[in-house]
Order: structure tokens, then sequence, then C-alpha cells
């Protein structure tokens, strides 16, 4: 890597991230699956080799069939475990490309999709605006699909819906969510149009939850773009950070008349956020989305944030089937993106959205994006001088956080980190959140 790019580089992170040590109780997991969304239709699973060409959008290189990596001096040799169909490792503030595999072959994205709803629906309500969901909201909800739980006739805010999404990646809220912006048709040409503002020209969709629909795909490559594109709006981040919250549930009378409504916790199913029996949460991670369907198999893309470093990975479909593979595999080859950092050359780029000034930072590359959604203006009118303090607070209702969960006996020990970040006026920096619980 040249001594300017380095420079650039150093000059976008103001200070390293602080850890702090904490005692946690272990707690229980109940969720067998993350996304337990089958097939809507019988379509054919994708085939297992993939096509001869693909797109050359961000490099030559991810055009190619098979793993894509530059080593220099020192760097080390990507993991051999790794049996993913289609992965990509990126630097998120950059958004150089430091290794890929089959970047831009058109896979099922399963509830990875949520990542492209979101982007696209999120800044049009505030949380706080209520809604009471009536039947046709729930209508269209493909079989066994992941659910929060929305009961028909009652009120949730924005937020509450959106906790149901990122947490428990629930169909119905995305449902009812669509239903508020014109119904799942016109959200699915929302999500379309966005996808090609965005350049993510591998995907095509046609549901909302990324329940599985003839014709619906997407790619590592284009993930990753919807990620990093969330990552800029600060309600985005907060929700996908968040390890645990209350969800409320039905209103009920007692024999006095009188009317209650409690609330039940409800869990994070990213298991390198919120840990499981086998893996322990991922150090510095901060989300992101993660699904399963029938014929996407286990997808999930990650965001973590180590030694001043924030990388992006996504992993489609592991053909190993062991149980929590997909966090695994995404765990190596974080570990993997970390260690190589800075020794490697990249193999293409992240490119910024359509239409996007790229030049608010003097000799900067093109990675930059239109800052849209909750949080941007703040963010925005930040210069390029001036440091922007991670937040520091948890999302209402829920616990909010990037670090790790270490196993220990009788509990776990959770590493908090927090980072302060240089903002570039066109492209903000995602602005991490600590971890709570």
């Amino acid at each position: 890597m040249s001594a300017s790019k380095k420079t650039i580089r150093r000059s976008l992170l103001v200070a390293s991230a602080t850890l702090l040590t904490l005692s946690l109780t272990a707690p229980a997991f109940a969720d067998a699956v993350d996304d337990p969304t089958p097939t809507e239709s019988p379509t054919a699973s994708p085939s297992a080799t993939p096509p001869a060409t693909m797109s050359t959008l961000g490099g030559e290189q991810l055009g190619r069939p098979g793993s894509q990596v530059n080593l220099g001096d020192g760097a080390p040799v990507l993991p051999k475990d790794i049996t993913a169909r289609s992965w990509i490792v990126a630097d998120a503030e950059s958004g150089d490309v430091l290794a890929a595999h089959n970047a831009h072959w058109r896979l099922p994205p399963a509830s990875t999709l949520k990542m492209l709803f979101a982007d696209t629906v999120l800044p049009k309500f505030p949380r706080t605006t209520p809604h009471k969901v009536v039947s046709s909201d729930l209508a269209g909800i493909g079989a066994d699909s992941s659910m929060v739980g929305i009961k028909e006739n009652e009120t949730y805010t924005v937020h509450d819906l959106w906790l149901g999404v990122f947490l428990r990646s629930g169909n119905d809220a995305v449902h009812v969510l669509s239903a508020m912006n014109g119904g799942v048709d016109e959200t699915v040409k929302d999500m379309q149009a966005h996808a090609e503002d965005l350049q993510a020209l591998d995907t095509h969709v046609m549901s909302p939850d990324g329940y599985d629909a003839r014709g619906q795909v997407s790619s590592a490559y284009d993930l990753t773009l919807f990620a990093r594109s969330g990552l800029q709006k600060k309600d985005f981040r907060e929700y996908c950070a968040t390890v645990r919250a209350k969800f409320p549930g039905a209103t009920t009378k007692n024999k006095k008349g009188t009317t209650s409504r409690a609330s039940s916790e409800i869990r994070n199913t990213n298991r390198l956020l919120s840990g499981d029996s086998d893996i322990t949460a991922y150090q510095g991670i901060a989300g992101v989305k993660n699904g399963n369907t029938t014929n996407a198999g286990a997808t999930f893309t990650g965001v973590a944030e180590r030694g001043g470093k924030v990388l992006l990975v996504t992993v489609m479909n592991p053909e190993k089937k062991e149980h929590n593979e997909v966090y695994k595999e995404a765990a190596r080859l974080l570990d993997w993106g970390f260690q190589a950092a800075g020794k490697v050359q990249p193999v293409g780029e992240l490119v910024p959205p359509k239409g996007v000034d790229t030049t608010a930072q003097p000799g900067a590359k093109a990675s930059g994006g239109a800052s849209s959604g909750t949080g941007s203006a703040t963010n925005s009118a930040n210069a390029s001088t001036k440091p922007v303090a991670a937040s520091t607070g948890a999302t209402k209702g829920g616990s909010t956080g990037i670090g790790v969960a270490l196993g220990v006996a009788g509990g776990f020990l959770a590493l908090l980190a927090a980072g302060i970040f240089l903002v570039n006026r066109r492209w903000p920096l995602p602005d991490l959140v600590r971890r709570r619980r």
C-alpha cells in the first residue's frame, strides 16, 4: 500500500476504540434457527458452480470465479476452511475489497435483503409514529416465516416495528412497514430503484422481506453495498447493533375491566452479536443482518471494528451445514481481514452510489456516497477536520453496542468498544455504538 494511501486512511481515524471488561451472566438461547423461512414456491436451487462470467463492477478481479486476493509481504494466507459459495471482505471506510470469492455470483439473499428494505424505508417514518395494525397489513406473509409476533388491532410504534425487523427478522414487521409505505408492490419498486441508485446491479427484488421468490437474487458484493449504505444512518446503526429489547405483546383485560399490555424480551438472532451455545460474540461486532431460507441457505453480512479498522464481511450459503457455520466462517474471514489490512493490494472496490460527489476530501479515492436518512444531517454538518464522538446511548427499549462476549465458567466477559471517527462530509463513517446488556 502506498504512503499516500496510508496517510489518507490514518486521517480518517481520529482515535482507536477503548476496551472495558464487564462480567456478565451467561444468557439462555432459545432460538434454534435464525430465520426459518422456506421457499414460497418450488423454485430450483441455484447451481453449485459459479457462472464463467460475472459483473466486473468494482474491478476486473471481482468478475472472476473463485477466490481473489493479492497477498503482499507478511500477509496471511486466506483461511482454508471457508466453504461459502460466495463471500467478500472489505474496508468499510475506504471501500477497498481486501479479498473475495465469486463476489458477483447472483444468489438468493434470504433475510439479508432486509438491509436494503431498511435502507430504503427507514428514513420515511419517525420512530415515534404509531400504527394500528389491520388484517390487510399482515396479508401475504409466507408460510413458516420468521415472525416477531405482531397482533392485529394492536398499535405499535415505528421503533417497535424496526426492532422486530432487525432483532427477530420479523416478516410480519416488514409487511406492516411495507403497508405504511404504500404496500408490498410499491415497496419492492422502491427497493429496486434504491438498489440501482447504489449500483447494486446484481440484485432483483421480488419480496421486501427476503422470503424465497422466483427470480429474487443478490450477491455478496451488493449485500455489502447495502450494509455500507445503511450504516451511514444513525437509526440503522443502532437497530442493527441492538442485542436485546422489549417488544409489546397483546392487550389484555382483567375481571375489573382494566386493560394492560405486557411486553416480552426479544433477542438478536445475529449470533456474532448475541452469541450462542457454540459461538461467542465477535470482538468489535456492530451488526448487521443474517438470514436463512430453503433456496439461499444461510447468509450473513456483518460489520466489526478492531484496532481502528472497520471491516465488512458477507458470507453466502456455506456448503458445510454445521450449526452456526455461516457465523463461524464470517468470523474467520474477519480475523483474516484484520490481520491482512495494509498487507494486501485490493482486488477491487465498493463503488459509490450514482451521481455522488467523491471529491469532498482532497486526494481521497472515490468511495463516497450520498448521506441520507436519520442522523445524516448532523454528520454532514461536521467538516472533515472535526471528529464526531461515537454514540453512547442505547436505542430506546433495547440494548445496543459493539463488543465481544468471551465464554467463561458461569458467565461471559464482554469487551466494550467505542470509536471516534473523522467524518467525510459526503459519506459519513459508521458511528458505531457501545455494547450494552
